[in-house]
């Protein structure tokens, strides 16, 4: 998302592998119980229990494993609880984002247009069918305290991402150093998810209104960025 750096938040180690990432379609409910059921499966069947409004913590087990046409017992063949289903779906959910996002940023080079294409592409993201983004807006704010940890976390590996674009960027630009770079990261990625948070209920028209003011916050953020000193305020 940058206009000369880029967009839309980071990330170190993520919690999940990337090779783990198998896209999730609409489930198809089979008739009676599975003999065997996958992570996926089970992931697929709590977004479809959530929706846009719940918290997966207002879920049970025996919810989720009638959903996903399973025996309770099955679950446990896979976690604990619903609390270790949920971090590992916020986990997945980040992952896959990230990956979108990056994506994104990396076609957006060639155009100049980082800022625009990212929180383009982050708006697109609240309507996705597989609801990842709305999952993590929603935990961070309606979700139990661990669940709002593992989102902080992934809100940190976007964070980190974006640091690392934004020093790329800054060098291919011919730029020069950018003075804390990574807390300009830092605010881009709060500034943008707090947009979503924002949004997410709005039309589509008073989306792009929304989108256009923080396409311009984030290039505020970038030029005091660049000219910032240490001297004190």
């Amino acid at each position: 998302m940058m206009v000369h750096s880029s967009v839309l938040p980071p990330s170190p180690k993520p919690a999940t592998d990337e090779q783990d990432l198998i896209a999730i379609k609409s489930p198809v409910r089979s008739v009676g119980r599975k003999a065997t059921i996958t992570k996926e499966e089970l992931f697929q069947a709590t977004l479809n229990l959530i929706g846009p409004q719940k918290s997966i913590s207002s879920l049970s087990l025996r919810e989720i494993a009638r959903e996903a046409g399973i025996a309770p017992n099955s679950f446990y063949r896979h976690f604990r609880d619903i609390d270790e289903l949920a971090i590992a779906l916020i986990d997945r959910a980040g992952l896959v984002l990230r990956k979108i996002i990056r994506e994104a940023r990396l076609q957006a080079v060639l155009q100049h247009s980082i800022i625009r294409s990212s929180v383009e592409v982050f708006i697109q993201l609240l309507d996705a069918d597989e609801g990842y983004l709305g999952l993590l807006l929603r935990e961070s704010y309606t979700g139990s305290t661990s669940y709002k940890e593992a989102v902080d976390r992934q809100l940190s590996f976007f964070q980190q991402e974006l640091h690392e674009d934004l020093i790329r960027l800054e060098q291919i630009n011919n730029n020069s150093h950018m003075p804390h770079a990574d807390i300009a990261a830092k605010a881009i990625t709060q500034l943008v998810f707090n947009m979503g948070a924002k949004v997410i209920d709005l039309s589509a028209e008073q989306r792009i209104e929304v989108a256009e003011q923080t396409m311009l916050m984030i290039r505020m953020i970038l030029t005091g960025a660049r000219h910032l000193t240490e001297e004190p305020l």
